[in-house]
């Protein structure tokens, strides 16, 4: 549960949330209530300067009797809700908005609390003889003919101070709390639109693992639970797990083919070993068989060669020995070899070139071995009593080979597959026993090696045309 995203979220949010509550309710109350002060001290000094100038002035000079100026202080502390002490310029209360016994008692604010007098602002605190509770003072002396007269007290209990400060924190711990019910809102929206289609992709690629590659999602949760780019994605995974389908049959494919190609020449030789052995076949006929033995033996040997050429191939690419060399004399050279094979079938082999000599770049012994797997293949689809042309043309800086029967041809179906390994357009393999299907694979792998192209011209019962490019220069 923890590993969970949608956890980590919750979590997140609630860290976020106990983390906003504290800091409202300490450094921030303490922030408020600390500006409250000042604003309230301010306040408090503007008003006993009005009353320094308006009143004490006109007390001192006797233009107000102590009875007119106490009535006057007692409407401001109504209004204010402060409490108002004027002080001699000795210490002593001479007059007190709220007790009167200070008065009578001579209390000396110097004797009992020296600083309400010594700082202009003091901090909440009790006062001796005065207030047992904390109280916010300012203290603002009064001049009168350039004499200090007095002492103008403005005393503030901060408890009045408790209910807007509670006002405002309460205000801050509501807004937090609709913020944090807010970012909940949020997780059900990320969860909706990013966590759900995460765990229905999540699902699918944990099928694939598992092996069920025909696992899909259905067309309903697509299209409700999968944003754009999600679809995207599962549109990718599930292209894996039909590449991975693909190469799991690809991979099955290859065990029967291989297993059949090696079979059959494997049950040819033991056969015929076997037959000599016993003398079921004579001693005499002996050398018949041999040579079909040999001729087994140089399939198999055959077979493995491309195997492990393709092999080399797919895991370090295609290694050449670029140079230049006459592509006609190779053509030549490449079609003697095939001289036995022609005679068995009447087969007549015309060459084609406009150019006696035809210089090209390439590696010369990766190109013969594509010019006999495509004559190769021409001779094995030919009719008895036909033509093969191989011709050369250049366009272009470019040199087309072209190598064209007049045999069965390939389906129409099998034209994109014939460069498959082991693929075979007959698969019954009634035409073609013998062939391993791997010569047109190990061909283009070697012409794209030389970043050169092959194409495929095929009708089914008229013949098939091979064209590859070379290039006449040198590459950089």
């Amino acid at each position: 549960m923890r590993r969970h995203l949608i956890f980590r979220y919750i979590m997140l949010v609630l860290l976020i949330s106990m983390i906003g509550f504290i800091s409202i309710n300490t450094f921030v109350r303490y922030g408020v209530q600390e500006h409250m002060i000042e604003e309230k001290q301010k306040v408090l000094y503007d008003e006993a300067e009005i009353l320094s100038t308006n009143y004490m002035n006109n007390y001192y000079m006797n233009r107000l009797t102590l009875t007119g100026l106490s009535t006057q202080l007692h409407s401001i502390d109504t209004f204010l809700n402060t409490r108002i002490l004027i002080v001699k310029k000795n210490g002593e209360i001479f007059l007190d908005t709220r007790d009167p016994r200070t008065m009578s008692h001579r209390i000396n604010i110097i004797e009992t609390e020296p600083e309400v007098l010594s700082h202009t602002f003091s901090q909440p605190q009790a006062l001796k003889d005065i207030t047992n509770e904390p109280t916010l003072s300012v203290s603002l002396a009064v001049y009168a003919d350039y004499d200090l007269k007095g002492y103008i007290v403005m005393l503030y209990a901060t408890s009045g101070m408790v209910d807007e400060l509670s006002y405002h924190i309460n205000s801050l711990n509501f807004i937090m709390l609709a913020f944090t019910v807010l970012l909940f809102l949020l997780i059900g929206v990320i969860y909706l639109l990013n966590i759900r289609p995460l765990r229905k992709l999540t699902l699918a690629a944990k099928k694939y693992a598992e092996g069920d590659l025909d696992y899909t999602i259905s067309p309903k949760d697509k299209t409700v639970f999968l944003p754009g780019e999600y679809e995207k994605l599962l549109e990718s995974v599930q292209f894996m797990a039909t590449e991975i389908k693909n190469l799991d049959d690809y991979q099955k494919k290859f065990v029967a083919n291989i297993s059949h190609d090696f079979r059959s020449p494997l049950t040819s030789i033991r056969g015929y070993a076997e037959a000599m052995k016993d003398g079921t076949i004579p001693y005499e006929a002996q050398e018949k068989y041999l040579d079909i033995i040999l001729f087994e033996t140089e399939r198999l040997t055959k077979l493995t060669t491309n195997l492990l050429e393709l092999n080399r191939f797919e895991n370090n690419g295609v290694m050449l020995d670029i140079s230049s060399f006459d592509i006609n004399s190779v053509i030549k050279k490449t079609c003697e070899t095939f001289e036995v094979n022609c005679l068995k079938k009447d087969i007549q082999l015309n060459l084609t070139f406009p150019e006696e000599s035809t210089l090209v770049y390439a590696d010369m012994g990766k190109i013969q071995q594509v010019l006999y797997n495509l004559i190769d293949n021409a001779i094995k689809f030919s009719h008895n009593n036909s033509k093969i042309d191989i011709s050369t043309e250049i366009q272009n800086g470019k040199v087309f080979v072209s190598v064209k029967d007049y045999g069965i041809g390939i389906p129409k179906n099998s034209l994109k597959k014939v460069w498959e390994r082991f693929y075979k357009t007959d698969t019954s393999r009634g035409k073609d026993k013998k062939g391993t299907g791997l010569g047109l694979s190990i061909t283009k792998e070697i012409i794209n090696a030389h970043k050169e192209n092959i194409n495929l011209i095929s009708t089914e019962g008229v013949g098939t045309e091979f064209i590859f490019t070379l290039s006449q220069t040198k590459p950089q």
